[in-house]
């Protein structure tokens, strides 16, 4: 294994510090030491003001070892000359005699003041700043793992970077674990310099008076002078590493600029320096402090105000102009036009009265409510929903909506703000008054009323909602009515992924083997299609793999996959404990329906005349009109081999009536109101 000169650096380093502190060092070697250790600190300073994240100073604690051993070292060092020869160095005696002013008293204020700030503000704050913030580092650990897996899960980001993320929250709980018992060393430091201190002055004053030849006062004044000196050589170096750590342990933001963000931060708000500098010139005119200085320092600060509002006003223009610009040379680009093919599955475009309601600001929650929709449809039907595109759109009138699937409208809307609409249930006469209007989701009658109506028209027995609510509404039946047509191949890759992390044996036995990946889709498209939920994706997918083997045209999977939710499609329509109002379908009809199916390479079809196809859906729609005006579901029965082109034949009239085979009823009673005959 190679050695780095990096290495033998440090290894150097360390060797030095076990060194000195077994044999003596000359005074200029000591000086050279002593300058050393004050650059290293000083680098430490600024290394932690511009590193954009802690991460990036990740050997700190082995740092804060290192250096803390190397000052302690040289601390004794400095003892062994100021004890020995009286005479420490340059350095320590600069310290001494400039910084301490040459005098006792002096000198050692100075000292326990720098202490002081040392001991009980920075390395104090520190360390608590440091425990609490390994305390919440490990804390949120699990939540971070799982918020990984589940992006993870979802495709939203790949294995390597869910690695990288991992070994990222890894390194930083170690960090900070470590940082909470790294910065013991610098107050374990503060500690000793102080210890080293007092054994300086009571050491120097017995020698100097035993073997100096100096009286009580001499000895004090050169010891003393010269062991402060060496305490505050010391000191400063190890008070910038403590506030090295201050600043690595509480950096809130990552950005490297460390100066402009503060200045930016103290100084960015007009109205806080207007109001700064009112305060200093009121002082400095009514009260006796220095007039001029106050006053010159309270127009500072408004001047300073008012420039930076200038420079924020300059600053909004410039990005105006700028976005204006990168949006004017983004349309002069060639390669522009493939952005325009891009087509949002679902999109909500609304007229300009209808911002309030999208506009959180104002109070609006549309947009909260999307959410919402999202969630219910992915739990009812078991499949996410794509996202919902919300824009404005002044072509529109100001109250008006419409909903698009694939850029293609596919239903519209109008509300009057500040209104409710009002639907009768269906057996109340009573006249309300209000708008007259129609509900968009289902086509219903409605009225729209005032805020001051809606307690007394609730009271009637009225169903009253707010345009918010209607929007919502209308959109959810939407997305119900084109769930099928928005699953993709992509979406049906995302549930074959998390069914294989439970079952690996089912999925690797369906696909690609038996059924492609399209092929699983149609089938889940046919679900969809007729409101079955595909949440139990393990039994349709164990269905597929039993059936598949003896065919893969897709509508007879189908067919097999719903008798086996039938207790899904059971709880769906017929209600426990109920007799269920259906229609039967003429034995007659199917006969004819079954004799008329045809097979080609695709699969099976169904081939009958158009007036005879027109009088079935004219007798279906009879009898299920019976069922509609009792305010029921329209339910026709039928025999397994004939529902799935029943329903084909039907769906082109009228949707909304639901065919069920015998297969997929279980354990509930019916009762037969009419019979499909024609």
């Amino acid at each position: 294994m190679k050695i780095g000169k990096a290495d033998v650096g440090v290894a150097l380093y360390l060797i030095c510090a076990f060194v000195f502190l077994i044999i003596p060092l000359k005074s200029f070697v000591l000086d050279i030491c002593l300058a050393l250790n004050m650059a290293v600190a000083f680098t430490i300073l600024f290394n932690s003001m511009f590193a954009k994240e802690v991460l990036d100073m990740s050997f700190y604690p082995t740092m804060l070892l290192f250096t803390t051993l190397f000052r302690i070292s040289l601390n004794v060092s400095s003892t062994r000359l100021i004890l020995s020869t009286g005479s420490p160095g340059n350095v320590v005696e600069t310290f001494g005699s400039f910084v301490g002013g040459g005098d006792l008293v002096m000198g050692t204020i100075v000292f326990i003041i720098l202490l002081i700030v040392q001991f009980m503000v920075i390395n104090k704050g520190s360390e608590r700043v440091a425990e609490v913030t390994a305390r919440f580092t490990l804390d949120a650990m699990p939540g971070k793992q799982m918020a990984i897996d589940a992006d993870l899960n979802t495709g939203a980001i790949t294995d390597e970077e869910a690695k990288r993320r991992r070994d990222k929250i890894q390194e930083e709980s170690s960090f900070f674990g470590s940082m909470d018992g790294a910065v013991k060393y610098v107050k374990g430091d503060a500690t000793a310099g102080l210890i080293i201190t007092a054994v300086n002055i009571v050491g120097g004053i017995i020698m100097g008076m035993t073997r100096g030849g100096l009286d009580f006062q001499e000895a004090l004044q050169k010891y003393a002078i010269l062991t402060i000196g060496d305490g505050l050589v010391s000191q400063i170096p190890s008070l910038a590493i403590s506030l090295a750590t201050g600043i690595l342990v509480t950096k809130g933001g990552k950005e490297a600029d460390f100066g402009n963000v503060i200045v930016k931060q103290l100084f960015g708000l007009p109205r806080a320096l207007y109001m700064t500098g009112g305060i200093l010139t009121f002082l400095g005119i009514f009260t006796p402090l220095n007039l001029l200085l106050f006053v010159s320092f309270g127009a500072v600060f408004i001047v300073c105000g008012r420039m930076m509002a200038n420079t924020l006003e300059e600053a909004k223009v410039e990005a105006a102009v700028d976005e204006t610009e990168a949006a004017a040379e983004e349309i002069r680009k060639p390669e522009n036009v493939v952005s325009l093919l891009q087509v949002d599955p679902i999109e909500l475009e609304f007229g300009y009265g209808i911002i309030p309601l999208a506009d959180v600001n104002q109070g609006g929650d549309l947009l909260d409510r999307v959410v919402m929709i999202r969630r219910q449809v992915a739990l009812e039907m078991g499949t996410v929903v794509p996202i919902i595109r919300l824009r404005d759109n002044i072509q529109l009138n100001p109250n008006q909506y419409i909903i698009k699937i694939k850029g293609i409208q596919v239903s519209e809307g109008e509300i009057l703000f500040d209104h409710y609409m009002a639907m009768n249930p269906g057996y109340l006469d009573d006249d309300i008054g209000g708008i007259d209007t129609v509900e968009p989701s289902f086509g219903l009658p409605a009225k729209w009323i005032t805020e001051s109506q809606r307690e007394m028209v609730e009271s009637k027995g009225w169903t009253v909602v707010d345009p918010p609510s209607i929007i919502a509404t209308h959109l959810t039946e939407i997305i119900r009515q084109h769930i099928a047509e928005l699953l993709t191949r992509q979406d049906v890759q995302n549930l074959v992924n998390n069914i294989k992390e439970t079952n690996p044996s089912l999925v690797d036995e369906l696909t690609p083997k038996l059924l492609g990946l399209g092929e699983i889709q149609k089938v889940l498209q046919n679900l969809l299609r007729e409101g079955i939920s595909i949440r139990d994706l393990l039994t349709i997918f164990e269905t597929l793999a039993d059936r598949a083997v003896m065919t893969r045209d897709t509508d007879v999977l189908t067919e097999y996959v719903r008798q086996s939710l039938k207790r899904a499609i059971t709880a769906k329509y017929f209600p426990a404990g109920e007799v269920t109002q259906v229609i039967t379908l003429d034995p007659r009809i199917e006969q004819e329906i079954m004799a008329n199916v045809k097979q080609n390479e695709q699969g099976a079809y169904l081939v009958l005349d158009p007036e005879r196809i027109r009088a079935i859906q004219d007798a279906a729609d009879r009898e299920a009109n019976k069922l509609i005006d009792l305010g029921k579901t329209p339910i026709i029965i039928t025999s397994p081999i004939v529902r799935m082109y029943f329903k084909s034949l039907i769906e082109g009239k009228n949707k909304d009536i639901v065919v069920v085979s015998y297969s997929e009823v279980d354990g509930v009673e019916l009762q037969s109101v009419g019979v499909v005959t024609a």
